[in-house]
């Protein structure tokens, strides 16, 4: 979680939801409907959470012919479409809190984690980038500021105000919390899925668009690839 002089947070956030029928491996309690922060600190627990809500967002038969057929056990079928599906989705994205005023803005409907390179639109882009709808979130840039609508469909939407720099350091904040998260998933992966580690370990790295840990791929490259970029 990172902290600024003007009391803001951002979190990279996994839209959850309650998995008490859930028996392929160790997960955590949740509440019916939720965000999970990814980061380094995550229980086992709470990272077998996380695995098991990357790959129910994508456990969906692919649409084009060439893959291999699914297999017939359990787990090799909730795994099936995170392990061969080409685009990958993750449900959440950025969740940024005004901790002063008690304001916060949560990605939207149909919002991924691994459109969150659009935050840098922003910045160096169109200079604005919206995340999804109900809530409708907004990010606009004003000059060396930043405005964050919490919701553009009320009339009375609250927003978030921070200086554009700040918002940069955030989210490079926000790919290191992520990088460290798929280390620790990359060290659960081997415990819990010794059969199929290095595969999910993969998957989640793309569905994340980060670097597999320990890969040869540098920053710049994954960035050329993903249009995600932490520096100025």
């Amino acid at each position: 979680m990172a902290h600024t002089r003007w009391v803001i947070v951002l979190q990279p956030v996994l839209e959850v939801y309650c998995s008490a029928d859930f028996a392929l491996w160790p997960v955590a309690e949740v509440e019916r409907y939720g965000f999970m922060p990814l980061s380094g600190a995550l229980a086992a627990a709470e990272v077998g959470t996380a695995v098991m809500r990357i790959a129910e967002c994508n456990n969906v038969e692919p649409e084009t012919d060439g893959h291999p057929p699914k297999p017939a056990d359990p787990l090799g079928a909730f795994l099936y479409g995170l392990l061969t599906l080409e685009n990958l989705f993750t449900a959440g994205g950025l969740r940024v809190t005004d901790t002063d005023a008690g304001v916060t803005l949560l990605p939207g409907c149909c919002n991924g984690l691994e459109e969150r390179g659009d935050w840098f639109d922003v910045l160096d882009g169109d200079g604005w980038a919206s995340f999804g709808h109900d809530p409708s979130p907004l990010a606009e840039r004003r000059g060396d500021r930043v405005q964050l609508t919490v919701d553009v469909e009320r009339d009375d939407s609250p927003v978030i105000e921070l200086p554009a720099e700040e918002l940069r350091r955030l989210l490079a904040g926000a790919e290191r919390h992520l990088a460290d998260f798929l280390d620790l998933a990359a060290a659960w992966a081997a415990r819990h899925l010794p059969h199929h580690a290095s595969r999910v370990t993969a998957a989640l790295a793309r569905a994340l668009v980060l670097p597999v840990p320990g890969s040869a791929v540098t920053p710049d490259e994954l960035s050329g690839r993903s249009g995600l970029r932490a520096d100025g």
